[in-house]
């Protein structure tokens, strides 16, 4: 089935003249419905990393395309939106508490806890884990088990380049509050980024727990745990501090993985 769908969505990418023909439409719907019950992901882990199905990312763009925007009420809200809001929580096992809002072709796992936050389209969040108040999940970003998002947290979404990774946030990971992470970066499983660490792919983030540093770009290491930092950077008007993400050390294997981020902290005498 997935197949003959990915062939559909491919033909229908190609020439955008058949999108109001009902095979290629159905095949969209289809692809967005199972998006919904989490039953294809627009990336997924395989062999060697992460992979990305971009045409999954195809379907969702074209969906918009097929919409068009329509009065959603419930209750005292009000909204107006090309794309219908996710529900049968008590059917996945979610408690999502007002205003949470999921979209629909969103996937949220068994346990999840929505609070007042927000998960777009095509986002995927497994089992067990918090979406902290006013977090909020974009667009495709995948988020792995048990995993605590902080409030005011910031997962960048991406459509486009169809080729561009989304974030990843691997299973039993703690982000800390106001923390932003954005354009594609990997946070490998049980690492803790402290409060207000802004991840991008140009982000230095540097490992300073050895004799000498080591750095990475993109992505953050199993079971590190990050705080802010910065270097300095000289520029034309003189020097200046540049902010980057400091690697202090690895979760200790005495922390229960539930710990919370200033027991994780304390444990290198620090807190953010």
């Amino acid at each position: 089935m997935v197949r003959e769908l990915k062939e559909e969505i491919e033909k229908a990418w190609e020439n955008r003249a058949t999108l109001g023909v009902e095979n290629s439409a159905k095949a969209i719907e289809s692809v967005i419905d199972l998006l919904d019950k989490g039953e294809v992901r627009v990336s997924e882990p395989s062999v060697g990393g992460w992979h990305v199905n971009e045409w999954v990312k195809k379907a969702v763009l074209m969906y918009f395309s097929l919409k068009t925007n329509e009065d959603i009420n419930i209750g005292a809200f009000h909204f107006r939106d090309k794309i219908a809001m996710k529900k049968d929580f008590k059917k996945s096992g979610v408690r999502v508490i007002p205003p949470g809002v999921a979209r629909y072709g969103s996937w949220l796992g068994n346990g999840v806890v929505l609070m007042p936050g927000y998960v777009n389209i095509g986002a995927y969040v497994d089992e067990g884990t918090m979406v902290d108040t006013w977090a909020t999940v974009g667009s495709c970003a995948q988020i792995g088990k048990r995993v605590h998002l902080s409030g005011g947290v910031g997962i960048g979404g991406v459509l486009e380049p169809l080729q561009a990774k989304p974030v990843v946030i691997e299973d039993d990971c703690f982000i800390g509050s106001r923390a932003i992470i954005v354009e594609g970066v990997h946070v490998e499983k049980e690492a803790v980024i402290g409060a207000g660490v802004v991840l991008t792919q140009s982000t230095r983030i540097i490992d300073v727990s050895g004799s000498e540093p080591l750095e990475y770009k993109g992505h953050v290491p199993t079971r590190s745990v990050v705080i802010p930092g910065s270097y300095k950077k000289t520029f034309p008007a003189g020097e200046y501090d540049v902010p980057c993400a400091l690697i202090i050390g690895t979760r200790k294997e005495s922390t229960d993985l539930k710990t919370s981020l200033n027991q994780a902290l304390r444990d290198y005498s620090l807190s953010v």
